[in-house]
């Protein structure tokens, strides 16, 4: 269910503690200056890289990412915008042929100054347009949609769509459902962040899965570690602990009335219903009203657990995506978003902890929130997000493959040259 933050291309870090320097940004900005030749063509890497960064990634390794950026990007044409965050650490920016990379780049203290450290953190397509991000969209194999809305006092006003009510398999997406329930709670006075349930059920996937049994929990805790880090041991956990029918209620009111969408599955439950052992169960689940699934998840409990997946038999190609899914369209996405943004106080904040795209990107915002989800076959993404002008905005979309896994860098992409471009 998580989402890896595929736009992310480590090539290697060490940060060196740095010292007070006299003239610091000279020396940043020579190798800042002499990294675009490197990136052009091989030389010269020993005398650029320090003997730390070359011993975590040798000079072939390095050749070879070079090659790929001049593959993806063409040929490194100059030196754009460079900011120092300190004396030896700061992001710079490449043009290239196709594109502009944002790089993060760190010089060592001392002369000659040789880099350290060094991430690629997001690029962004030269000339885009969000036509052309639009097309790109709609060429993706299997089905796909997508919107963006800017959001008023009087409801969402859309600006560019492709598909943007047709109901999509969104993975880990419905976990905002369920940060907006608590949200409504914690308003009306039912409950407060600060609460502490215990943990559990537990779920495959994420870090809770390994803690203590019925671990007392805060509210927020459990929140911060759905929506930031998409663990599943703490979606089940809220889901349950609000109450399904609440959850589900909410769900409604944002209008995702797919009836495929109800009662919310614990993450537990629909990779269990998924298992080939459980086929009839599924069968009769995917057939019957939203009355006989509530009375199927409930008499048959114990066998949709974590304890009886098979995760091998549901991780590798898609399962059931068209069927047995959390469904929701981006226009019904958005009106959720829009919810939150107006109602959500402390999960704004929780939605801000992982951005979902490269950092560099999503720092052209003055508000950043993200939730999204993936499994094999299925990706989707939401973003609420906050211009320098103080102008709010929803974005959503989604891509299916009912046949084959999608490309889910491919995908991070398509959304980060569309927030870029409206950020812009």
């Amino acid at each position: 269910m998580r989402l890896l933050a595929a736009a992310l291309v480590l090539i290697g870090m060490a940060l060196l503690p740095g010292r007070a320097m006299a003239d610091p940004a000279p020396a940043f900005r020579a190798r800042a200056t002499q990294l675009v030749a490197i990136l052009a063509a091989p030389g010269n890497e020993a005398d650029f890289f320090s003997p730390v960064f070359i011993d975590a990634i040798p000079v072939d390794r390095w050749r070879a990412l070079a090659a790929d950026l001049r593959r993806q990007h063409g040929r490194p044409i100059a030196l754009g915008a460079v900011t120092q965050q300190s004396a030896t650490a700061g992001q710079m920016e490449v043009r290239y042929e196709r594109a502009i990379v944002a790089i993060t780049l760190v010089i060592a203290p001392d002369p000659p100054n040789r880099v350290v450290g060094l991430r690629i953190i997001g690029s962004r397509q030269a000339d885009d347009s969000m036509a052309a991000v639009l097309r790109d969209i709609a060429a993706l194999p299997g089905r796909s949609s997508f919107a963006i809305a800017r959001l008023t006092d009087a409801g969402p006003v859309l600006l560019q769509s492709h598909h943007p009510d047709q109901p999509m398999a969104t993975g880990s997406s419905f976990k905002l459902t369920v940060l907006a329930e608590l949200a409504r709670a914690v308003q009306a006075g039912e409950r407060r962040w600060s609460d502490v349930i215990p943990l559990g059920p537990k779920s495959f996937s994420g870090r809770l899965m390994a803690w203590p049994d019925r671990a007392p929990m805060t509210l927020h805790s459990l929140a911060t570690a759905m929506i930031a880090e998409s663990d599943n041991s703490a979606s089940d956990t809220l889901l349950l602990g609000l109450g399904r029918d609440k959850v589900d209620a909410m769900r409604q009111r944002f209008g995702i009335t797919d009836p495929r969408s109800l009662p919310m599955l614990t993450t537990a439950e629909a990779f269990a219903l998924k298992m080939p052992a459980n086929a009839e169960l599924r069968r009769r689940y995917e057939g019957g009203t939203i009355a006989d699934r509530r009375a199927l998840l409930r008499d048959a409990a114990t066998r949709l657990t974590a304890a009886h997946v098979d995760v091998g038999t549901v991780s590798e190609n898609p399962v059931a995506i068209d069927t047995l899914e959390w469904f929701a369209s981006p226009q019904e996405e958005i009106a959720q978003l829009d919810w939150l943004r107006r109602n959500g106080g402390d999960a704004l904040s929780i939605m801000a902890v992982n951005p979902g795209i490269a950092p560099a990107n999503a720092k052209r915002w003055r508000y950043f929130g993200y939730k999204g989800g993936s499994e094999p076959g299925v990706i989707a993404m939401n973003f609420l997000v906050q211009a320098q002008d103080g102008q709010f905005y929803a974005v959503s979309g989604a891509w299916n493959d009912p046949v084959a896994r999608v490309d889910e860098g491919r995908f991070v992409m398509l959304m980060t040259r569309a927030l870029n471009l409206l950020a812009d």
